[in-house]
């Protein structure tokens, strides 16, 4: 159904699809680029929903390693899937599903348990038409309800695992009316030794494109700076498209300015004009600016917040450090998240963390740089030094308490050190039995009781909060009341599962069970962010400096 601020719309006409592919390389920014349109769009008064395709064999990215695809984002249902999809939350600021997500194994996995229950009425099973065709469900599925639906083809054009999403792509437009479908391809246009945009890349991925039945409408230069103008019409003229359908997308310093970018270029009014959508858009002086005007704002100053954990890729931390960066917006700061290893740490502390004001340790799985995290954990804690701990940095700040205020040396996760004499963070009861790894943790949203008068109370200003899991560990109930006689607060709670933690004497010592960065927005910060940005700003003694050195 059409937004209210898009009451034109005639629903008899069918819902828009934007399809978006990638050529040359991975990487380059489809998503962003896809996420971006759709904010435009979303901005112009219509209901916009996204689904991303992931032609890999994985059922969902549960299983996969963040060096290989970044983070594993977690959906409000539990699903766990592509670092994409956070992005798609973020700009859109929409709660998508597992079903947004569409995985080769997926895909297989239900034409294969058809078979198997005889569904096929004893038809010979082939990609054509019984892949192609389930694709095909997926999309329109997931496109229900909206105006406009972005379909994001992960990898490159020529990817032998992605031809079954391209056939179903080029069935899909041979099905729908011409004005209700729309192809973009991203490429890469790169500079050569002297200087010159060359787009020979883009004019054989286009080839590639134009060889499996698909022909792009749109075409959208990724480069460090805009396209010349005789670039584009080179592009143009050998991709057969006209001139005014080749977009830049340049290199920006944030990519919440990617928006702002290609609006400029035009990107979102030729995209509506091509579906046909230009009628019923806002007038451009009723269009929702509150993107524009968040990402434009001035800042007053800087705060620097250590991240410590064992991936030395941003990718693998994305959805915290864009978490950080919207508790800076609301604090008027900018955010600078400093990489510390948490190898670096293991052998003692060696001042990695003296010129920071505040310290985040993430989730994660495995022993490697626990210790380090240990000793972050414990620095902050004994240096009044701001600190936020998601997850496995929650479980954390509970050893790192159990050892050094209880004494228990040698106190652990049963999940790091199963042999541990203390397993102060122990496996939940319900994963005993288990066999399969993949999506069985407890995860998705739950919702957490805060209690009255804490610092968790403050933060999230209500009585409980509903935020996002995945963790197969928690805290030993055992320990429960020797850890709170010491002083350490388990201030959330759902039933008898320890959620947040907090030490009451302490400027900022908060961690959370749950990973609250998945549900941060742009103009909706994450509560324990912006509580841990607002403690260093508020602090008298913020690492030495007065709140007007730390502004300055």
């Amino acid at each position: 159904m059409p937004t209210e601020s898009a009451q034109n719309y005639d629903p008899t006409k069918g819902r828009k699809f934007i399809f978006v592919t990638g050529g040359v390389m991975s990487g380059l920014g489809k998503g962003i680029t896809a996420a971006s349109t759709g904010r435009l769009l979303a901005n112009a008064g219509f209901d916009v929903t996204a689904v991303k395709i992931d032609p890999y064999l994985n059922v969902d990215a549960g299983t996969m390693n963040p060096y290989q695809h970044g983070e594993v984002y977690v959906l409000k249902d539990g699903g766990e899937v592509d670092l994409d999809l956070g992005n798609y939350e973020r700009f859109l600021d929409i709660d998508m599903t597992f079903d947004h997500n569409v995985t080769t194994g997926k895909v297989y996995q239900e034409v294969i348990e058809r078979e198997r229950s005889g569904d096929y009425l004893g038809k010979t099973v082939q990609i054509i038409p019984h892949i192609t065709d389930d694709i095909k469900r997926r999309i329109r599925e997931a496109a229900e309800g909206h105006d406009v639906c972005i379909v994001e083809v992960g990898g490159t054009v020529g990817d032998i695992e992605g031809m079954p999403f391209l056939e179903a792509l080029r069935q899909f437009a041979h099905e729908q009316d011409e004005d209700d479908i729309l192809f973009t391809h991203v490429t890469l246009v790169p500079y050569s030794k002297n200087g010159e945009q060359k787009t020979k890349p883009t004019q054989h991925s286009v080839k590639e494109l134009r060889s499996i039945g698909l022909q792009p409408d749109i075409l959208v230069g990724r480069c460090e700076d805009k396209l010349h103008p005789d670039v584009k019409e080179k592009i143009a003229l050998f991709c057969d498209v006209p001139t005014e359908a080749v977009f830049s997308n340049p290199d920006v310093e944030d990519i919440y300015h990617v928006p702002l970018m290609v609006e400029e270029e035009g990107l979102d009014q030729y995209v509506m004009e091509r579906l046909d959508l230009a009628e019923e858009a806002l007038p451009e002086d009723e269009r929702d600016n509150r993107w524009r005007n968040l990402v434009t704002q001035e800042t007053t100053g800087e705060i620097d917040i250590a991240l410590v954990g064992k991936y030395g890729l941003e990718d693998a931390y994305i959805s915290i450090h864009e978490s950080l960066k919207h508790a800076g917006l609301e604090a008027g700061v900018d955010v600078n998240p400093i990489w510390v290893h948490s190898e670096e740490l293991a052998d003692g502390y060696d001042g990695e963390l003296d010129d920071v004001d505040g310290v985040v340790v993430p989730g994660g799985f495995g022993s490697r740089g626990i210790e380090g995290k240990i000793e972050a954990v414990r620095y902050a804690r004994e240096n009044d030094l701001p600190y936020l701990g998601l997850c496995l940095g929650f479980q954390m700040a509970v050893v790192e308490f159990a050892r050094n205020v209880l004494g228990l040396d040698d106190a652990h996760s049963a999940e790091i050190e199963p042999e541990t004499s203390h397993p102060i963070i122990d496996l939940l009861p319900e994963q005993y039995d288990l066999e399969d790894m993949g999506g069985t943790m407890r995860l998705g949203a739950h919702e957490t009781d805060i209690d009255e008068g804490t610092v968790a109370h403050e933060i999230y200003g209500d009585t409980s909060c509903t935020e996002r899991h995945r963790h197969r560990y928690e805290v030993n109930p055992e320990y429960i009341d020797d850890l709170e006689e010491a002083g350490l607060r388990f201030s959330g709670h759902t039933n008898n599962r320890m959620e947040i933690l907090e030490l009451p004497d302490h400027p900022y010592f908060v961690g959370t069970q749950f990973h609250p960065e998945f549900r941060s927005r742009p103009g909706r910060a994450s509560p324990p962010f912006v509580g841990l940005l607002e403690a260093i700003l508020d602090g008298d003694d913020a690492r030495g400096r007065t709140e007007e050195e730390v502004e300055a």
